[in-house]
């Protein structure tokens, strides 16, 4: 969820800087359509809509290839929705984020019996990282590009952050760039090129974690709103404190790496409230010690 949401800000806050690398073009009159498409919702990572131009590009982002239901049908399913709804040429994209040698990433075609569909796929560990390192918007996605020295682009990517001008908008690069790097890199070499406190300071990664948390929760309420009073609504805050637990426990293991089974035990016992006031103060933990300290701290 973190990784969408991120890549969702960065296509939103920064669509010129994607169209221009996509699809080598300028457009300055662009509209973001919604990412929920009628007819039994579904959600798209990322629509952007270039008016000036009436096209779609559909960008969809892929940490690991699975999919259900498969990949190449959800690209079907989303274009003829789109197609049905604007009626204007529509440019699908597939992004696969973290290196595999999974067969998967090589699709890019859904066919059956008198049906076929063609997208395009960008593996970006193949991608050129140069292009990349020239808008800020595209800054994040340059730390998961080829190279034959991934600390050398790490450095590369953090030298281009601390250049742009405008703070809040570096801060908010940062953050971005921390958090996808998160993919390949280590976050001791993370926090080697590029500031921590970014992280704690910027309202875009609040942002985030807060779009992340609250989506959770609320899927969690409706689902258990519609299974009936009482019991329904017990439900559905469990399943959004169940949300949160797992939003944690990711962001827990990119900072710390794996934890043990007795933290993991203890853990699932936190609150919903708890697990809030965790996802604050994870980014000041260097190691188990002190996610043991705080869990302490709350059961004294």
């Amino acid at each position: 969820m973190t990784y969408d949401n991120t890549l969702k800000y960065l296509v939103e806050q920064y669509p010129e800087d994607f169209i221009r690398y996509l699809l080598a073009s300028e457009a300055t009159d662009i509209q973001i359509l919604k990412t929920e498409l009628n007819q039994e919702p579904i959600r798209a990572d990322s629509v952007t809509f270039l008016q000036t131009a009436n096209q779609i590009l559909h960008l969809e982002f892929q940490t690991l290839p699975a999919s259900t239901p498969p990949l190449p049908l959800r690209m079907l399913d989303y274009w003829v929705r789109l197609y049905r709804q604007y009626n204007c040429d529509i440019e699908q994209i597939v992004i696969f984020l973290k290196p595999t040698s999974s067969e998967a990433v090589f699709v890019d075609q859904f066919t059956a019996r008198n049906t076929s569909h063609r997208y395009r796929v960008i593996r970006i560990w193949e991608q050129d990282p140069e292009p990349l390192l020239l808008s800020p918007g595209l800054l994040p996605l340059a730390t998961l590009a080829r190279t034959d020295s991934p600390q050398r682009l790490l450095q590369q990517v953090a030298v281009q952050v601390s250049m742009i001008e405008e703070e809040a908008t570096k801060q908010s690069i940062s953050v971005c760039t921390q958090l996808l790097a998160g993919l390949v890199f280590e976050p001791e070499l993370i926090r080697q090129f590029l500031r921590r406190e970014d992280m704690r300071e910027s309202a875009i990664y609040q942002e985030i974690l807060e779009e992340g948390l609250q989506e959770g929760r609320q899927r969690g309420i409706e689902q258990g709103l519609e299974q009936g009073l009482e019991q329904g609504l017990e439900q559905g805050l469990e399943q959004g404190r169940q949300s949160e637990l797992r939003l944690v426990m990711r962001l827990l293991t990119r900072r710390l790496g794996s934890i043990n089974s007795q933290l993991q035990s203890r853990l699932q016992e936190l609150s919903l409230a708890q697990l809030e006031n965790l996802g604050e103060v994870l980014l000041d933990f260097a190691s188990e010690a002190d996610l043991m300290n705080w869990l302490n701290t709350i059961e004294s």
